[in-house]
């Protein structure tokens, strides 16, 4: 195949920008991690693009520094960003252009971070993906390339789901069986003893009052997942309803897309999908069955960054064994947490770096806009071959 060629040829930059956490890595075109730098999240939904790109640029030129690569501009052959907050075409437009402008590289896709974590746990591409991090949003892809897809634009466009979302969901609750409101439930305890408090008034207060930052109710997501694991009633419906929805997500993607039968893959990402029990993953994998009875529902084990490195090397037209040895490397942050959502910049990056040795390879998925309307509001597109988005959206709302 005749890849992209030209500056630092074979040379991929990845990157996977979430809510909370960024990772890049550097890869070359025989699949060899070169380099890698976390830091914390910079999805220009919520920081805005220059910041975006600040912090991105930074990462990037930490991560080619501890590659024992150049840091000036281009960066490589091929820049591949998936990013939480790339929901409408517009928005990955924005970017895709300000990447380019600034010289990034001689080819850059951008897309959302949705895209990566199919790529990641597929050899192809094809499959569902559901991501519920400090949001909820889900891709589908067919072997012909087609694209289905929501809007993922929070409350607004039919959205529940999301850290943020199952957080306000638990302290609803907990306050509601505090005043007398609502059935009586262990997270009342629960809510009050994770933020130290007396009451639950108190907790009401101090984010009324900002003491509290409404971001920290995402805390609160294990410690719903604690107390429905231990019998209480209304915290395991919630989690029955979160297991519900992203079952909706994943099947109307399959029906939509003519994937129900055979085993399709449905893949699991995001920071409350990987950290919940097998109890729960199994709810999700019932759900999916009953509409697709062969599905592969699974979590991913591969961090989204390597989905993008993949699409980046099938940019360059890289050989199946790149593929193999980018995936025979493992997770390149075994080890490491995630960055801290307080305060960003290069001194709050942590980062590492390997040796090299290089290879070549398609594009990536794109789409079109195309709107479909059915029973849920939802793009379906077919994938051309320059730009692609959509992400996660922030709790139950936007953000």
């Amino acid at each position: 195949m005749g890849g992209v060629t030209g500056a630092r040829d074979g040379v991929v930059v990845a990157v996977d920008g979430g809510n909370s956490k960024t990772d890049v890595l550097v890869v070359d075109s025989g699949g060899t991690v070169l380099g890698r730098a976390r830091g914390p999240g910079a999805s220009p939904q919520t920081v805005g693009v220059p910041r975006a790109l600040a912090a991105l640029a930074a990462l990037v030129e930490a991560a080619l520094a501890g590659a024992g690569l150049p840091t000036e501009r281009p960066y490589a052959t091929h820049v591949s960003a998936y990013l939480a907050g790339l929901d409408l075409p517009e928005e990955e437009e924005i970017l895709h252009r300000a990447l380019v402008e600034r010289d990034w590289a001689p080819s850059v896709a951008v897309g959302n971070d949705t895209f990566a974590l199919l790529r990641a746990g597929t050899p192809d591409g094809v499959g569902v993906a559901v991501v519920c991090g400090a949001g909820i949003n889900c891709v589908g892809v067919g072997p012909d390339g087609a694209v289905h897809r929501f809007p993922a634009l929070g409350r607004v466009s039919g959205d529940w789901g999301g850290g943020l979302c199952l957080g306000e969901e638990a302290l609803w609750w907990a306050a509601r069986a505090e005043d007398g409101r609502g059935p009586d439930t262990a997270l009342r305890a629960a809510v009050c003893a994770h933020f130290g408090a007396a009451s639950v008034l108190e907790v009401v207060r101090r984010l009324h009052t900002g003491g509290l930052p409404a971001v920290r109710l995402h805390e609160l997501c294990p410690v719903l997942f604690a107390v429905a694991a231990g019998g209480d009633a209304v915290a395991r419906g919630v989690v029955d309803r979160l297991e519900d929805e992203v079952a909706v997500l994943g099947t109307v993607s399959l029906r939509r897309l003519g994937m129900t039968g055979g085993t399709p893959a449905v893949l699991l990402g995001g920071g409350v999908l990987t950290g919940v029990g097998e109890e729960v993953i199994a709810g999700i994998r019932r759900r999916c069955r009953v509409a697709a009875p062969g599905a592969d529902v699974r979590v991913v084990q591969l961090p989204p960054v390597v989905g993008a490195a993949l699409l980046g090397l099938d940019v360059l037209g890289a050989a199946p064994a790149a593929e193999a040895r980018l995936r025979a490397a493992g997770h390149p942050f075994a080890g490491q947490p995630a960055a801290s959502t307080k305060g960003s910049g290069s001194a709050t990056m942590a980062r590492t770096a390997e040796a090299a040795a290089p290879r070549t390879a398609a594009s990536p998925p794109s789409t079109d806009g195309s709107t479909d309307t059915g029973d849920q509001a939802e793009l379906s597109t077919r994938v051309p071959s320059s730009v692609v988005s959509g992400s996660a959206s922030q709790g139950c709302s936007r953000a």
